[in-house]
């Protein structure tokens, strides 16, 4: 068969893969705008008097009246809904009730040090991982079962508590790191550890079976009786057909990672997305809590799409399986 009909047999079978695949981004993206909608409109409290200064103001009920005039609150929910969609179809966010501010500015204002935040702990989650079943995995009983341990205590570490041991201990007591979070790479080590560790056990656990069974695929077996050394045969071989799993978890880590960033954000007092969120949800600012959850799930959908092209990248026979 020619390339060019290859690539024409190909090409409908890539489009559809690409089209289902914008339908999942759209699926995802109108259910959690549905939800946080919903939740909006079960929320205690009247929406009017947190836009007119909160809890703590005595606005009038003329004033009252305006604003939910103005902001459609005394339509019918179906209405609010369509409304609401509406303003997402063209990127409209809303303002939050608070700030008085486009929650696309908040959000584009505040992204820098969450990116950041979950990146780097993304790529230390790997570098721990990938160093963890380099050293112990297909090594011997007991060196493996020490590696594996190692993965299942980090992976059950809860966040959290994490966060504040590493404060106490590196901040606190040694006295090697800032207490508070702040723009610098030292201010940047112990929140990107606190969401690394645990992540780090999990790409552990579900890559040291692959790697182990990759180390007696024949291909690992010809490399070394062509005189491969053992750590080059890990490196260059076996490695690569191992990350496959922990390239599938990345695409769930990295949207979990921008969703339990509010907790390292909180811990270690770090501007970010996480913040902004805390302070929305106590002050019932919904617009900025909606705008948040649907740029969280973006993130998500969008990365499970970079993953699955991924898969293609690191092992090319997928390719041919599709």
């Amino acid at each position: 068969m020619s390339l060019t009909a290859a690539v024409t047999r190909r090409t409908p079978v890539e489009v559809r893969r690409a089209l289902v695949g914008v339908a999942g981004v759209i699926g995802v993206l109108w259910g959690a705008a549905t939800l946080t909608f919903i939740a909006q409109s079960l929320m205690p409290g009247d929406r009017a008097q947190t836009i007119l200064g909160g809890a703590g103001s005595k606005p009038s009920a003329e004033q009252l009246a305006a604003v939910n005039e103005q902001y459609g609150f005394n339509d019918p929910a179906v209405v609010q809904y369509l409304h609401f969609l509406g303003g997402l179809l063209r990127g409209e966010l809303g303002t939050s009730y608070v700030l008085k501010q486009p929650v696309a500015d908040i959000i584009g204002h505040h992204l820098g040090p969450t990116l950041t935040l979950t990146v780097v702990s993304l790529v230390a989650a790997w570098v721990i991982a990938v160093t963890i079943t380099l050293l112990t995995a297909h090594r011997g009983r007991r060196l493996a079962s020490i590696g594996s341990g190692v993965e299942t205590f980090l992976a059950a570490l809860p966040q959290y508590w994490l966060g504040i041991v590493l404060l106490v201990v590196f901040a606190i007591h040694l006295r090697l790191l800032p207490v508070v979070g702040d723009d610098g790479p030292a201010g940047l080590v112990l929140p990107a550890l606190t969401l690394a560790l645990p992540l780090a056990g999990f790409l552990g656990q579900v890559t040291r079976d692959e790697f182990s069974s990759a180390m007696e695929q024949p291909f690992a077996v010809s490399a070394r009786a062509r005189g491969m050394s053992d750590w080059g045969v890990r490196w260059r071989h076996a490695l690569r057909h191992a990350v496959l799993p922990g390239l599938t978890l990345s695409g769930w880590a990295l949207g979990s990672l921008f969703s339990t960033a509010v907790i390292v954000e909180s811990v270690f007092v770090r501007p970010g997305l996480g913040r902004v969120l805390v302070d929305a949800v106590t002050s019932k600012d919904m617009p900025v809590v909606i705008g948040v959850t649907l740029f969280v799930a973006a993130v998500y959908v969008l990365a499970n799409l970079l993953v699955d092209l991924g898969f293609v990248r690191v092992d090319p026979r997928l390719r041919r399986a599709r």
